[in-house]
């Protein structure tokens, strides 16, 4: 590690350590260590399929194997991924009172098995299932057991197709997730931006609101992003490697 990473990383544990509320709000760049591309990078899974065609309120009613197509491979995907370095490092962050909450953008429910409790899943999350149409709930690892001639997974009760809990495209983002989000970013007055490039709304609104109340905004991505410019400080690196290294310094302090 340089002397400059190391710089970088007591700067940010200071203006953590100097919050009354900080907050973190993650994307897919967190989870990519863990063996979950980014759906829009090469080799996601929007690279092999379309999302409006298998992703959306339309393919629910109108293309439910293709769904189930694409939920097979995202689930297992999923299930097979493990909480790395960062997803830890945010969870004690949280148990020692360093951040609050996490505001997750992500569906693979890493943060709750790195043992984040407070967090708010903005998309939706992929540990639970119910019926798109009667809306019966689902036993989730029932998922795990299916192959190409199970699908598409339909309801016992009305053949109504199965669905994760997850924000397809068309459709709202969940109206307590918005509101607890929308409180926490009233209140905080730091955000620490973990993997998310700040392309997608509404979510991307929320360091703005921060930054507006006279908050700061600590930001680790790798690139440009679209919070060049508003971010107090930038960590360009990976957040397996700068996380930990802010925990390091808070700790000595």
């Amino acid at each position: 590690m340089s002397s400059f990473q190391k710089e970088l990383w007591a700067k940010a544990a200071d203006i953590l350590k100097e919050s009354r509320l900080a907050i973190a709000m993650t994307g897919a760049g967190i989870s990519v260590p863990s063996g979950i591309p980014d759906f829009r990078s090469p080799g996601g899974l929007w690279s092999k399929f379309d999302p409006q065609q298998v992703c959306s309120d339309w393919a629910l009613i109108n293309n439910p194997h293709g769904v189930w197509e694409f939920l097979l491979e995202a689930v297992k995907m999923f299930a097979a991924a493990r909480p790395n370095p960062g997803h830890l490092t945010l969870a004690r962050m949280e148990q020692t009172g360093i951040i609050n909450s996490i505001i997750t953008q992500n569906i693979d429910n890493l943060h709750q098995l790195a043992g984040s409790a407070n967090v708010i899943e903005f998309h939706g999350g992929c540990g639970s299932f119910y019926c798109n149409q009667c809306r019966k709930d689902f036993d989730p690892a029932l998922a795990l057991n299916l192959n190409e001639k199970d699908i598409p997974w339909l309801c016992n009760d009305c053949q109504g197709i199965i669905r994760p809990s997850v924000v397809f495209f068309g459709e709202q983002i969940p109206a307590q997730a918005m509101l607890q989000s929308q409180d926490l970013a009233e209140r905080a007055d730091v955000v620490l931006i973990v993997g998310t490039s700040g392309e997608v709304a509404p979510a991307n609104v929320f360091p703005q609101w921060i930054k507006r109340r006279g908050g700061k905004i600590i930001e680790i991505n790798l690139g440009s992003t679209a919070y060049d410019g508003l971010s107090d400080l930038k960590l360009d690196m990976p957040a397996e490697i700068a996380l930990p290294g802010i925990m390091d310094m808070l700790d000595r302090q």
